[in-house]
């Protein structure tokens, strides 16, 4: 039933297990949301802004998913018909020998494409019913808060909980399922998983970045700066929009993200195992990374149960001390296990010390992105004393921190990586890239908690706005405060650990690049001082080199182009508050604003960004293949890599640095709440939010969806050559396409003519 005849009782078992145990996180799941769902939603007034919340999330799930469906059934349609082009492997002949060619070629066309549907399917699952999920907790969080600190954590942290587990358990299923129908054939299926996963979760970061940051710089820039009233004054056209981006873009966004990184560490590691397999015989090589991860959900859901607020508890400290308790206990779980593991299955400890170097990666990472952005340490500390002399000595100071940062984390990632080569030094290089993607696995053992801890700050801070909206006692608005300001340092560090599972991820289809080409070109006949796996991708070739340095561009401009999307937008909505400030009676609190306009207009200018950015993403490293070859496309992988880290870590932390700053002025330092620093702090921030909620965090699946889509079409730019009719027509399209695209998402996205405002 595995395609693998030499199984043991045991692997068998184990097998089965792992799809058992997804299942149990997905039941988890289910448990953990009857459990929120009891509780109440509080007054009429909370409940009608938690309806218009609701109200403009569901339109805006609605329209995104009518935006991307048919590029979805393009690229199903394209995966299946790819096998026609490059035949099946020798393993998938292998697995279906008692079928004919041309039936295999129909049943891997088939599984590729539904393996392709199926990532796409539960990408888009996780986002929305996590979106969803968050939605009615954040209400049920606020009316928790009139009773008592303990339940408001304990709602908040669980409905988190509900959309990490559906991440652990939806990712483990969809590769587990896939293994057992395809056995030693996955990878020729396993990489439409990966690839679908990843597309949708680059169409929820781009969509949700652009949605959430826009309606929070509008509101921000009018409601805070020029009009001196709180950040969720229901006098605010952009308010409800603002709490609806919270979802979109902190739930929804980067849950796909994560879940995308989760899909793609597993593919990769299941890649490269089964080579493993082919070169020593042994199962144990991809067995190991599911039994792993099948730990990892069972420590998750452990670790995040163990999350509640003790009695007495008043503050963010016991918030975060709490999260941390479930987070460590978690990890403490797995690292035992693991070891266990290793000892009496792999018989070897390499396998426990690449996976135990993921862990310790993550924890890294997590303490690097806390001492950059939480309110305690110096970096905040010195970027809200730069507010005393405006607004530029703070956007100075933030920057600086943010590239610190960077630095600091390229270090440690290096290292890393460093490390897991050191564990399989003198092995074949195979071994090596097993490793890293080992180290892949193991730093996403612990997806469930940091999923949890991410939603866990957009459910705050959308409970922290209907208590202030719906103007609850003071004590009340006090807790949801200090869950929101934790929220803001949980959001902070789980992006850092996107990031950092996004450059490792990378480098493990980096791995699975080279293996790919290497089958490609052993089919071919090529000598073995040709092959790509003996002489290394070397950037000492000029023609690397180049694919390098447009590897290292692109970062760069998909960030500007998402940048500028947002400030695009932006200026519509504060134009928008600006106008509806004017309305007789509104400041005076006689009546409401228009907050439907607000949302309409993020809604549909997220969704006019999605298409042209994702072809960009899809359709660059095809051209760069086709134009540069195979070599120069692995130098372009490489500068993806290291320009997207460097840029997405920098981003992401100076901006979270400068919410931050903002925060601890708002509570009383230099001044409070308009106060000059204040003003300046507000900049600072309104400056950091599409850095760090939608250029730096969409790097990431736009970085793995550039990698899968170069091992997909590595084997097919090997076969062909530069001359050949199909390829110089695919050159032009490419380049028609990318240029297009740039052109539409720098200029014709959205207008600024009023006459274009009729279409909201």
């Amino acid at each position: 039933m595995l395609g693998l005849m030499q199984a043991s009782l045991f692997e068998v078992v184990a097998i089965w297990s792992v799809l058992l145990i997804a299942l149990l996180g997905l039941g988890y799941a289910v448990f953990l949301r009857s459990q929120v769902m009891r509780h109440d939603k509080g007054t009429a007034a909370m409940q009608e802004v938690w309806g218009a919340i609701r109200s403009g999330a569901d339109a805006y799930l609605s329209r995104q998913l009518k935006s991307i469906l048919p590029l979805i059934f393009v690229l199903t349609g394209v995966l299946f018909f790819s096998v026609y082009i490059i035949p099946p492997t020798d393993e998938a002949l292998t697995r279906f020998s008692r079928f004919s060619p041309d039936m295999v070629k129909l049943i891997v066309g088939f599984g590729r494409a539904a393996a392709f549907v199926m990532g796409a399917f539960f990408s888009l699952a996780v986002g929305q019913f996590g979106m969803r999920m968050a939605v009615d907790g954040n209400v049920r969080v606020a009316s928790a808060s009139r009773r008592s600190f303990a339940e408001a954590l304990k709602i908040a942290y669980r409905t988190g909980t509900v959309t990490g587990m559906l991440t652990d358990g939806l990712g483990l299923f969809g590769g587990t399922i896939i293994f057992i129908v395809f056995g030693i054939a996955s990878p020729d299926v396993l990489l439409g998983f990966g690839f679908g996963g990843t597309l949708l979760a680059l169409f929820m970061r781009v969509g949700g970045g652009i949605y959430t940051k826009a309606a929070d710089v509008g509101a921000d820039l009018v409601g805070k700066v020029e009009k001196n009233i709180p950040e969720d004054d229901p006098r605010n056209a952009a308010v409800i929009a603002d709490l609806v981006g919270d979802n979109v873009g902190d739930c929804a966004g980067m849950a796909a993200d994560i879940f995308e990184s989760y899909e793609v560490t597993i593919v990769s590691a299941l890649i490269l195992g089964l080579a493993l397999v082919s070169l020593t015989g042994e199962l144990k090589w991809i067995i190991f990374p599911l039994l792993v991860r099948g730990i990892g959900v069972v420590s998750s859901i452990i670790g995040t149960y163990l999350v509640k607020g003790k009695k007495g508890a008043k503050g963010g400290e016991d918030a975060f001390k709490s999260i941390n308790r479930g987070f460590y206990a978690s990890a403490a779980i797995s690292v035992f296990a693991f070891m266990i593991l290793a000892h009496f299955y792999m018989h070897e400890w390499r396998a426990f010390l690449s996976v135990g170097m993921g862990i310790v990666l993550a924890i890294l990472i997590d303490e690097i992105t806390k001492y950059f952005t939480h309110t305690h340490h110096a970096p905040v500390k010195e970027i809200a004393s730069a507010s005393r002399t405006g607004s530029a000595t703070l956007i100075l100071r933030g920057l600086s921190i943010g590239l610190e940062s960077a630095a600091w984390q390229f270090i440690v990632i290096a290292l890393t990586i460093t490390a897991a080569v050191m564990i399989y030094w003198g092995q074949p290089v195979v071994y090596i890239l097993y490793g890293v993607a080992m180290t892949g696995i193991g730093m996403l053992t612990l997806t469930g908690n940091n999923v949890a801890m991410d939603s866990f700050g957009p459910i705050a801070d959308n409970a922290n706005g209907i208590g202030e909206m719906a103007h609850l006692e003071p004590e009340a608005r006090k807790i949801m405060a200090d869950l929101d300001a934790v929220g803001n340092t949980t959001k902070a560090i789980t992006k850092g650990v996107a990031i950092g599972s996004a450059v490792i991820a990378a480098v493990s289809l980096f791995g699975a690049f080279l293996t790919d080409v290497a089958k490609a070109q052993m089919q071919m006949g090529l000598p073995e001082a040709l092959r790509i796996m003996a002489t290394g991708i070397r950037v000492s070739e000029p023609i690397v080199f180049v694919g390098v340095l447009i590897g290292a561009a692109i970062p760069c401009l998909f960030s500007s182009l998402m940048i500028t999307a947002v400030a695009r937008a932006a200026t519509m909505i504060v134009e928008e508050v600006r106008k509806q400030f004017h309305i007789p009676g509104l400041m005076e609190g006689k009546v409401k604003p228009d907050y439907k306009k607000v949302v309409d207009i993020c809604t549909v200018a997220a969704q006019k960004e999605l298409v042209g950015l994702a072809l960009i993403a899809v359709l660059s490293p095809i051209l760069i293949g086709m134009v540069l070859r195979v070599e120069a496309l692995g130098g372009f992988l490489a500068g993806v890599i290291v320009s997207g880290q460097l840029l997405a870590v920098f981003m992401a932390t100076a901006g979270g640095a400068w919410d931050n700053a903002k925060k601890t002025i708002e509570d009383g330092l230099y001044g409070g709440k308009g106060s000059e620093a204040h003003k300046a702090s507000v900049v600072g921030d309104t400056v950091g939010d599409p850095l760090k909620d939608t250029a730096g965090p969409a790097l990431n699946p736009m970085i793995k969806v550039i990698n899968l889509v170069s091992v997909l079409a590595a084997p097919i730019i090997i076969h062909y050559k530069r001359t050949d009719t199909g390829v110089i027509i695919g050159i032009v399209l490419c380049l028609v396409i990318i240029f297009g695209a740039i052109l539409y998402s720098k200029h014709g996205a959205l207008s600024f003519k009023k006459k274009s405002e009729a279409t909201f």
